[in-house]
């Protein structure tokens, strides 16, 4: 199996636990879509924001001594996209409709990026 093939595979499996997410893309920390099931047209802006918000929250996490750095959740009106660390190359965004059950999405999500990380390691 490929990386690729790998982490799509992921992104099905994490889908599967949490069938009420609404967008799984993995990326690289320098903003690359490497896997996602998000629309096309969304992918490289997904994926540079998704990049984008996982080094600021490294960094408040480090200026404000909170420790390593695990995850971030942005909550809008109609619902979140959580981002976590996938290791040291990567990151996976979850996205999820207002109303979902966080607690799942965090427990699967946080599985699967450690997968993730293995799988870019």
């Amino acid at each position: 199996m490929t990386k690729q093939e790998r982490l799509q595979a992921l992104i099905r499996e994490l889908r599967q636990a949490v069938p009420e997410i609404g967008g799984v893309m993995v990326a690289s920390t320098d903003g690359l879509a490497l896997a996602t099931d998000f629309p096309a047209q969304e992918a490289d802006r997904a994926a540079a924001m998704a990049a984008t918000a996982l080094g600021l929250g490294k960094r408040i996490a480090q200026t404000t001594g909170l420790g390593e750095f695990q995850e971030v959740v942005v909550r809008g009106g109609d619902g979140y996209l959580v981002v976590y660390a996938a290791g040291p190359t990567g990151v996976l965004a979850v996205q999820a409709p207002q109303g979902a059950n966080l607690g799942l999405v965090h427990l699967e999500a946080r599985r699967i990026a450690r997968e993730v990380a293995g799988a870019l390691a």
